[in-house]
C-alpha cells in the first residue's frame, strides 16, 4: 500500500512517504522493534501505523542531521580559520618525514568533516529519538492515570452492578464516564465502539483491549473479567473482590511513592549544599589570589537555579497529582444546567441562548451584564477567591509600575554597579517588591480558594455512612439527604439541604448533584457524586452503593492522611536545608569575608614583610556580599516552590513558602 494514498497528501505525510524506502531498508516485516512500536502507538491511542510514524521520524531525523552537519562543517572551518584548532601537533603522535606531511595535510579536512559528522549524527539521533519518544511518553502518562483511577472506576462498576445493570450496560456506563474516570473510561470507549461500529462481539473487544492497554493492572482486570463473562460467573462478587484488591494496591503504591519522595528529600539536602561548598572553595581561591569571578557568577546565577529546577522536574516524575478538573458533564437534558453553572462575567448564563432572536433578550443581557459587574465590584474578594490567578491581572501591572517609577525617579540604580554597591535595596526593588506585590495576594486568594472548597469533603465519609444507614431504614434517597442535612453540621450538610430544596422545587436529582459538584470541582468529590447520581437513576434504595462510596472515600482519607504526614516531613527537611544554607552564608559574610579582608589589608601595609603572601588582597567583599545575598534569595524561591509542590502537587502552593523563605533571607542580610 502506498503511504501517499493513506496519508491524504499532507506535507508531513508526503515527507513520510518519501522516506518509506529508507524505513523498508532499515526495518524488515518481522522487525521486533516495529512490532513493539505498533503496540506502543495503540497504547498511546495514536491512530497511525508504525510504518507511517517511523518513516516520518526518519525524515525528521535526517533533516535535523543534515542541518547540524552543515553547522558542524561551518563550525570546524571557523575553528581552523580562527586558529583555535589546526596547529602543528597531530594529537601528540611522534611522527616525522612523509608521514608527518601527510597527516598535516589531512588534519584540517579531517577536523572540518569530523565536526560535521559528529554534529550530524547527534542531530539525526536527536530528531529521530524525539519523534519516537512521543508515543512512549503518552503511553506512560496514560498508564499512570489509569492506575490512579482504576480503584474508583471498579467501585463505580460495582455500584452499577449492585443497582441491577447487566454487563453490557456497565461497559456503556463506564464508556460515558470520561468526565470522571478519564483514560480508564476511554479504554471502555474502545470496547463499546468496537462492538457498535465494527460488528465485533464484546468478548473479542475486551480481549483485544486487554492486549493494547498500557496498564498491566487494567489488562489483568480485563482478562479476569473475560473469564467471568465466559464462565457465566457472578459479576457483582467479582467486582467486589477486585474493588477491595485495588484499594489495597492503591495504598501500597502510595507507600512506595512516599518512600521514593523521602529518598529525594535526602538527595535534595546533598544537591542543594553542593553550590554552597563550591562557593566557599571559590572564595578561598580568590583570597589566595586565584580569582574565579566568572565561576562565582555561574554558580550563583546558573548552578543554583539548575539544581532547583532539575530537582523539581525529578519530583514531578514521582509525585502524583489529582487527575481531572473535577467538573461533571450535565448529560442529556442538561442544557439549562450547563448555561446556569457556567454563568459569570464573561458568560451571562441562560440569556446567552436567546440573544439575537428578540431585542428584549439583548436588553436583558445588557442589564444582566451591568448587574454582574456591579456585584463583582461590590465583592471583588469573592471573585478573586473563586479565580485566584485573575488577581495577577492587577498585581503584575502594579508591580511593573512600581519598579519603573523607582528607576525613573532615581530611587534605585539600573546599573550593575548599583547592585554591587547597594545590593539589599536594589534587590528589594527589583526582586522582592514584585514578589510581594504578586505573591502575597495570589497566595492569600489561592489558599482561601482551596480551603473553602475542601471544607465540603472533611465529613464526606461520615455523611455517606449516615446516608447509607438512613436509606437502609426504607427512606428514599431524597428523604435520606434531608435527614442527614438536619442531623449534621458543616459545609456538606448545608449543601445537602440545598440539594433537597432544589429537588423539591422541580430540579432532577442528577442535575442538583452535578450543580453541587461543579461548585467545588474537586476530582475526589466528582467521583463520589458520579457514583451516587448514576446509581439513583435506577432506584432510590441504594444502600449498598452508598456504603461502597463511603468505603472508597475512607480509603482516600487514609491515603491523603498518610500523604500529608509524610509530605510534612519533606517540607521540614527542605526548609531546614535552606535555613542551614542561609546561616552558613551569613556567617561566611560576617565572620570570614570582612575579617580576612582586614587581615589582608594589615599584611599588605606591613613594612617588615616585603615578601609576605598577599592573602586576601584580591577579594572584592562588596561583590561577594551581593552574590551571597542573591544566592540565598534564589535558593529561597526555589525551595519554596519545591516545598509547595511536594506538599500539594501544585506549584501555586509554593508561593506562600517562597514569600516566607525570601522574607527570612531579606531580614537576615538586612540586619547583619
Amino acid at each position: 500500500m502506498s503511504l501517499g494514498s493513506a496519508t491524504g497528501g499532507t506535507s508531513a505525510d508526503a515527507l513520510a512517504d518519501a522516506f518509506y524506502p529508507l524505513y523498508a531498508r532499515l526495518f524488515d516485516e518481522d522487525s521486533d522493534f516495529a512490532a513493539d512500536f505498533e503496540r506502543k502507538l495503540a497504547e498511546a491511542r495514536m491512530p497511525e501505523t508504525a510504518e507511517l510514524y517511523l518513516s516520518r521520524g526518519l525524515a525528521v531525523g535526517t533533516l535535523a542531521g543534515l542541518v547540524l552537519w552543515l553547522v558542524g562543517l561551518l563550525l570546524g572551518y571557523l575553528l581552523v580559520a580562527a586558529g583555535v584548532a589546526g596547529g602543528e601537533v597531530w594529537l601528540g603522535v611522534p611522527v616525522s618525514g612523509a608521514a608527518a606531511d601527510l597527516l598535516n595535510a589531512l588534519k584540517v579536512p579531517a577536523l572540518v568533516l569530523g565536526t560535521g559528522v559528529v554534529l550530524g549524527t547527534l542531530g539525526f539521533a536527536g530528531g529521530f529519538g524525539t519523534v519516537v519518544a512521543v508515543p512512549y511518553s503518552r503511553a506512560s502518562s496514560r498508564k499512570r492515570e489509569i492506575n490512579m483511577l482504576l480503584p474508583d472506576a471498579i467501585s463505580f462498576m460495582y455500584a452499577l452492578s449492585i443497582g441491577g445493570l447487566n454487563q453490557l450496560e456497565i461497559l456503556e456506563a463506564m464508556a460515558k464516564a470520561d468526565d470522571t474516570y478519564g483514560e480508564v473510561s476511554r479504554e471502555f470507549q474502545s470496547i463499546v465502539q468496537e462492538t457498535d461500529y465494527f460488528d465485533t462481539d464484546y468478548r473479542t473487544a475486551i480481549r483485544k483491549r486487554a492486549l493494547e492497554t498500557p496498564s498491566d493492572e487494567l489488562s489483568q482486570f480485563f482478562t479476569d473479567m473475560l473469564s467471568i463473562v465466559n464462565s457465566g460467573g457472578n459479576m457483582t462478587r467479582f467486582l467486589d473482590d477486585k474493588k477491595d484488591k485495588h484499594m489495597r494496591t492503591a495504598k501500597q503504591e502510595q507507600e512506595l511513592t512516599l518512600e521514593t519522595l523521602e529518598l529525594f528529600g535526602e538527595m535534595y539536602m546533598t544537591l542543594s549544599l553542593f553550590p554552597l561548598l563550591l562557593i566557599i572553595i571559590l572564595v578561598i581561591m580568590s583570597m589566595l589570589g586565584e580569582a574565579q569571578q566568572f565561576l562565582l557568577y555561574a554558580t550563583v546565577y546558573a548552578l543554583i537555579p539548575l539544581v532547583g529546577v532539575g530537582f523539581l522536574v525529578l519530583v514531578s516524575t514521582v509525585k502524583q497529582d489529582e487527575v481531572g478538573d473535577g467538573y461533571l458533564d450535565a448529560g442529556d437534558g442538561g442544557d439549562r444546567l450547563e448555561t446556569v453553572s457556567g454563568a459569570g462575567l464573561l458568560r451571562l448564563g441562560l440569556v446567552e441562548e436567546f440573544v439575537g432572536e428578540f431585542s428584549v433578550f439583548d436588553r436583558i443581557k445588557s442589564r444582566e451584564g451591568t448587574h454582574t459587574t456591579v456585584e463583582l465590584l461590590k465583592r471583588p474578594h469573592i471573585f478573586f477567591r473563586d479565580n485566584p490567578l485573575y488577581v495577577l491581572g492587577i498585581t503584575i501591572p502594579a508591580s511593573m509600575v512600581l519598579v519603573a517609577s523607582a528607576v525613573w525617579t532615581g530611587a534605585v540604580s539600573s546599573s550593575l554597579d548599583g547592585f554591587v554597591t547597594n545590593p539589599i535595596w536594589t534587590t528589594f526593588v527589583y526582586v522582592y517588591l514584585p514578589l510581594y506585590v504578586n505573591g502575597v495576594p495570589l497566595a492569600v486568594f489561592r489558599e482561601w480558594n482551596v480551603r473553602s472548597r475542601r471544607k465540603v469533603i472533611r465529613k464526606l465519609s461520615d455523611n455517606l455512612r449516615k446516608l447509607s444507614s438512613a436509606n437502609d431504614t426504607g427512606l428514599t434517597l431524597l428523604e435520606s439527604i434531608k435527614t442527614v442535612a438536619d442531623t449534621s453540621s458543616g459545609k456538606l450538610a448545608e449543601e445537602f439541604d440545598r440539594i433537597h430544596a432544589k429537588v423539591e422545587y422541580g430540579m432532577s436529582m442528577k442535575s442538583a448533584f452535578v450543580e453541587f459538584n461543579n461548585r467545588y470541582h474537586l476530582p475526589r468529590l466528582a467521583r463520589t457524586v458520579k457514583l451516587i447520581s448514576k446509581a439513583q437513576e435506577a432506584s432510590s434504595q441504594i444502600t449498598a452503593v452508598l456504603s461502597t462510596a463511603a468505603q472508597a472515600s475512607e480509603n482516600q482519607d487514609d491515603i491523603a492522611r498518610e500523604r500529608r504526614s509524610r509530605a510534612r516531613m519533606q517540607v521540614v527537611i527542605i526548609v531546614m536545608t535552606f535555613l542551614t544554607l542561609l546561616a552558613v552564608m551569613a556567617i561566611l559574610k560576617v565572620r570570614f569575608l570582612d575579617v580576612m579582608s582586614g587581615l589582608a589589608g594589615q599584611a599588605s601595609s606591613a613594612e617588615d614583610a616585603p615578601s609576605a603572601i598577599n592573602f586576601g588582597g584580591a577579594v572584592d567583599t562588596t561583590t561577594l556580599s551581593m552574590l551571597f545575598f542573591h544566592a540565598v534569595t534564589i535558593q529561597a524561591v526555589l525551595s519554596g516552590f519545591i516545598a509547595g509542590y511536594i506538599r500539594d502537587a501544585d506549584l501555586l502552593s509554593g508561593v506562600k513558602f517562597a514569600v516566607a523563605l525570601s522574607t527570612t533571607a531579606l531580614l537576615t542580610f538586612a540586619f547583619i
